[in-house]
């Protein structure tokens, strides 16, 4: 019996049979029960029913004849019907309980005891019910030979016209006359009941055989035995082969479970793989790390070491850490391992000695607990890290930053550190005393913008945020004394944050030179153009003379002068007087010395005032010009004094180009005369072209004749400066000029703007 348990305490399948197999054993007894007890019930009601059907034809066919008090047609439907199969007894009672007719001859005119179980039904209480539920009408006994037989009693009622008839009254007192009894056999039905009951244990166990045999079947094809190929896989997996496949072509749990399984084992080979690939990495970290790693037990013996360890220090089975690497012959005065045995923590600290060869050595030790499975510290892990070259390497970046501080403070010119947001002096050199006169101390913590005029500081903040240059903007010094300076700025670091070094070029001197120069070139440009401005003043001072001349020979006549005339003569000197003076403030004007101030100015504008005061010379020289200037041109950032300077220079230089062609080819007379001056836009740029029929520029020199001091003309006839100073006042209002090949003979050249909206 223990056996059994055990074999069913270990076995899925018994305890799925035996748990399966009760319940449905019990389902199907439960299912027979009320199936045979439902058909047993309704085989009785048929009866009754029938039988009650029966006796009421019975009380029905026998009325009339009662009514006419014939005995013999009552006896003979009595005995008509007892013919009937399963009828046995048809009894006809009267009030005193006597047998007044019945299908058995021997039983009339007999009495039966008014307490059996036939009328008492009626008689059970005093004086008799005379109304009786149809379920207590019914009664069922045994006969003699042991089957059952139903008998079913129903009273006959007393009517009208059983108590009027003259023939035999009874009171109308009377309510029951009598009863009529009618007894069935049961013997086929209990015969059918029994037939019915043998097959339905019949069929019950043979869907219990039939139902355990399939399910028995299911369970140890889809149960048991893919479980025994599932328990196996895990076996195999327990034993470390992963790549075993459970193989169970189902596409349910079952399935799932195996499908599952393998992954797992997929993955679990998968996961031990890298497992054992980390832990030979990491032993092979352990054995190759470019540092020193021991591990020490409390009384600091070496239980564990590196080959780093190994290879540099050789040490013996059993020996002290101190001993073995430092040297020592007691432990360090602050030994991190010791701290790390007393409170479990790991410590730091940085280490001097010297190694076995000598040298003075430095480490950095690091020191961490290794705990057994109890959580208590049985080792120390010391790592130690030789840090000797970057303590040299340290030595030298001190040494190096003492040299390029003093080459930062030595520096000529001035060096600015400064935040990248609010642009505040973080340091700066000592230079920055010697060009602007103000103390570093001072400087130091406050705006590098306060160095501009108060009105150009918010641009100039805005330009030093968008651009790495900017030339010749103007600063101010001390006892706000003005200076120019070319400011370069480029990112870079210091002290871990990141700023902006701006390194400053004092061109204070430099432009007061390139300022004589422009200014001695303007008197070269006047001188070159005097001829022109005689014969342009030549002709008011003519118109003046006759005027004054017209007024004395009247007055010297005494002649009358009349007021039409005299209107006249006066409104001709005045305008001619008003053409002189704008021509020489023109002249004063352009050769007046000024500094160099940008601002938005109209290009065609320029380019008329430049062209006023020279066209009288070129008028004399018979150099005819072409205009083809863009109307609404945009506006340019440029000094409109300077830049007509530039367009009187390279119209001088057009003009001299036109006349050493004409001197080259004097017989031929057909060579063009003439300047064109062109100017265009587009969405990026302005541009001037200044062309000339001239002798043009050769392209190996091209790239030459913007360079101080290079001409092409001849010893006397040209300083060499002209196009040097256009080329600088050009690229001061953010310009490019070239030279190009004019079509028709001649050159070109080309002076590009960017419009102003474009300059910050």
């Amino acid at each position: 019996m223990a056996s059994l348990n055990a074999i069913i305490h270990k076995s899925l399948l018994l305890k799925l049979l035996i748990i399966v197999g009760l319940l449905l054993l019990l389902s199907i007894a439960v299912w027979g029960f009320f199936n045979f007890r439902y058909m047993q019930k309704k085989m009785v009601d048929n009866i009754t029913a029938g039988a009650q059907r029966l006796s009421n034809t019975i009380r029905l066919g026998t009325h009339y004849a009662m009514m006419l008090n014939s005995r013999d047609d009552i006896k003979q439907i009595i005995t008509n019907i007892s013919k009937q199969h399963d009828i046995v007894n048809i009894r006809i009672y009267n009030k005193q309980g006597e047998i007044k007719y019945s299908n058995q001859d021997a039983e009339i005119d007999t009495v039966t005891n008014i307490k059996d179980e036939a009328c008492f039904i009626c008689h059970r209480s005093d004086p008799p019910v005379h109304q009786v539920a149809l379920a207590e009408t019914v009664r069922t006994f045994r006969s003699d030979s042991g089957y059952r037989l139903m008998g079913i009693i129903s009273p006959v009622y007393n009517e009208p016209g059983c108590s009027t008839d003259a023939c035999h009254v009874h009171r109308p007192d009377k309510k029951v006359l009598g009863a009529i009894d009618l007894v069935v056999s049961l013997e086929e039905a209990d015969l059918e009941m029994a037939r019915y009951e043998r097959n339905l244990v019949a069929l019950a166990v043979f869907i219990f055989l039939a139902t355990s045999t399939m399910i028995f079947f299911f369970i140890y094809r889809f149960v048991k035995y893919p479980i025994k190929k599932l328990i196996d896989g895990t076996r195999l997996i327990e034993k470390g082969i992963y790549t075993s496949k459970v193989q169970i072509n189902q596409a349910d749990e079952m399935g799932q479970l195996a499908k599952a399984i393998n992954q797992m084992g997929t993955a679990i080979d998968s996961k031990q793989s890298e497992l054992n690939k980390q832990r030979d990495q990491f032993q092979s970290l352990f054995e190759m790390v470019p540092c020193v790693i021991t591990v020490q037990d409390r009384d600091y013996r070496l239980i564990g070491y590196n080959r780093e360890f190994a290879d540099k220090f050789a040490p013996k089975p059993g020996d002290y850490c101190y001993c073995a690497y430092k040297g020592r012959t007691e432990k360090c005065v602050d030994c991190p391992v010791e701290a790390t045995f007393a409170d479990g923590q790991s410590h730091y600290s940085e280490e001097t000695g010297v190694d076995k060869d000598g040298s003075v050595k430095h480490w950095i030790v690091r020191t961490s607990p290794i705990r057994n499975e109890t959580g208590e510290i049985v080792a120390a892990m010391e790592m130690n890290l030789d840090i000797s070259e970057r303590k040299q390497l340290e030595e030298k970046l001190e040494l190096s930053e003492k040299k390029y501080h003093a080459i930062f403070n030595n520096i000529p010119n001035p060096v600015f550190v400064l935040e990248i947001r609010s642009l505040e002096i973080l340091d700066c050199n000592k230079s920055v005393q010697a060009v602007y006169g103000l103390e570093r101390n001072r400087l130091i913590g406050t705006c590098f913008i306060n160095l501009f005029e108060p009105d150009e500081r918010a641009t100039m903040a805005f330009r030093m945020a968008t651009t790495a240059v900017l030339n010749q903007v103007r600063h101010v010094g001390a006892d706000q004394r003005l200076l120019y300076v070319d400011i370069r700025i480029s990112p870079s670091e210091y002290t871990g944050q990141r700023v902006l070094l701006v390194t400053i070029s004092d061109v204070t001197k430099r432009l007061e030179a390139e300022q004589q120069l422009i200014q001695a070139s303007k008197m070269a440009t006047l001188g070159e153009m005097a001829t022109g401005v005689a014969h342009e003043l030549n002709q008011p001072l003519s118109v003046i003379k006759t005027a004054s001349n017209f007024f004395m020979r009247k007055l010297k006549r005494k002649e009358p002068i009349r007021d039409e005339i005299l209107l006249t003569m006066s409104e001709e000197i005045d305008s001619h007087v008003e053409r002189a003076t704008k021509i020489i403030n023109h002249m004063r004007q352009f050769g007046r010395k000024s500094d160099p101030n940008l601002e938005p100015v109209h290009l065609n504008e320029v380019l008329e005032r430049a062209f006023e005061i020279f066209s009288q010379q070129l008028k004399v020289r018979g150099i005819d010009v072409e205009w083809q200037t863009e109307p609404d041109l945009p506006r340019i950032m440029g000094d409109p004094s300077r830049l007509e300077q530039v367009i009187i220079n390279l119209l001088i230089n057009a003009r001299d180009a036109i006349e050493e062609r004409t001197d080259q080819a004097l017989p031929d007379k057909s060579i063009p005369r003439m300047i064109s001056l062109v100017t265009t836009s587009d969405a990026k740029t302005v541009t001037l072209s200044v062309c000339d029929t001239g002798v043009g520029v050769p392209e190996p020199i091209r790239g030459k004749i913007f360079e101080p001091f290079f001409t092409t003309k001849k010893v006397g006839k040209g300083t060499g400066l002209g196009l040097s100073i256009s080329y600088s006042i050009v690229k001061e209002c953010g310009g490019k000029i070239h030279v190009s090949e004019n079509p028709g003979g001649g050159a070109c050249f080309n002076l590009h703007f960017p419009p102003a909206k474009e300059l910050s």
